[in-house]
């Protein structure tokens, strides 16, 4: 009966942390209504997370702390900085020319990325049904796509190619950081990762901007506040765990509910508009991923 109600609250634990990790797009999309930039909301997001981060990096030591050499601390500054710098950044721009439900779809593409890049510098097989499901999910992609480009003009483009690029830059850094997580842990990886990558941010954004935070409204910085627990401290518990009761393969298959708790939720607080090629699309695209999923367990 325990590993039952383990096994359950594995499963809400993922459900939860998918959720809430799918409504950082809602509030980036209500935040571009107060004339804030891409860079000064990354910024504000990794501000308010970086002290938990820190608490946890100074109590959490390293698991296997005399196997680690200076340079896989090294690899970790470089995976920290394309996996969650280069990943939100382009992620956070993206989203300022495409909807958030087409921007979780074209998001939710990146396990095939990882097989993908996993094929090209870990020379790993890839087998048919993993091919056929390469090819399920963007046609699946290209569905959805399609119904936005008589709307949007080009700019549908530049959003959909920014978002494959944060896509493509999240799946680099699951494929490269793998070997190092086994040494950290968890817990100490990513806590080092989000200041290795707050630190990426904030230099964007003394390049970029004169350091003035305090002339928006403040719905702007309950929107970062919101985006930084919400959406980004307490999901990453909640994957942790999850993923440690049930295993990666189920979390990945649990993943699908991204995309679509991510249009329901822009349904909800964005008024965005749900459209068949949308609906037929997402369907396409999760059933890719759960091919996908399915062809790892084997």
């Amino acid at each position: 009966m325990s590993k039952i109600n383990s096994k359950s609250i594995g499963v809400l634990f993922a459900v939860l942390g998918v959720v809430l990790f799918s409504a950082k797009a809602i509030m980036v999309k209500l935040a571009y209504n107060y004339e804030v930039d891409s860079v000064t909301l990354l910024l504000m997001r990794m501000l308010f997370a970086l002290p938990v981060y820190l608490v946890i990096a100074f109590k959490i030591k390293p698991q296997k702390a005399n196997e680690i050499k200076k340079t896989d601390y090294l690899a970790l500054v470089f995976f920290g900085f394309v996996g969650y710098y280069l990943a939100s950044f382009f992620d956070f721009e993206g989203l300022k020319y495409i909807k958030a439900g087409l921007e979780r779809i074209v998001l939710f593409i990146y396990p095939t990325l990882v097989v993908i890049l996993s094929r090209i510098f870990l020379k790993t097989k890839i087998t048919k049904l993993q091919i056929l499901a390469i090819v399920i999910t963007y046609i699946g992609v290209l569905i959805a796509f399609s119904g936005e480009v008589d709307l949007s003009g080009d700019l549908i483009y530049k959003g959909v190619s920014l978002i494959f690029l944060s896509a493509l830059t999240y799946a680099m850094y699951l494929v490269g950081s793998g070997w190092l997580i086994p040494k950290f842990g968890v817990l100490c990886f990513t806590s080092y990762a989000m200041i290795v990558s707050t630190v990426c941010v904030v230099a964007h954004y003394l390049f970029t901007h004169d350091f003035e935070l305090k002339s928006y409204p403040n719905e702007v910085y309950y929107l970062g506040m919101g985006m930084a627990f919400l959406s980004t401290v307490i999901p990453s518990f909640l994957v942790s765990q999850s993923i440690k009761v049930i295993g990666s393969s189920n979390f990945s298959i649990i993943g699908s509910v991204g995309p679509i708790s991510t249009i329901i939720l822009a349904t909800i607080f964005l008024g965005e508009t749900l459209t068949l090629n949308q609906v037929i699309g997402t369907l396409i695209v999760i059933i890719g991923v759960f091919v996908i999923s399915k062809a790892k367990e084997k």
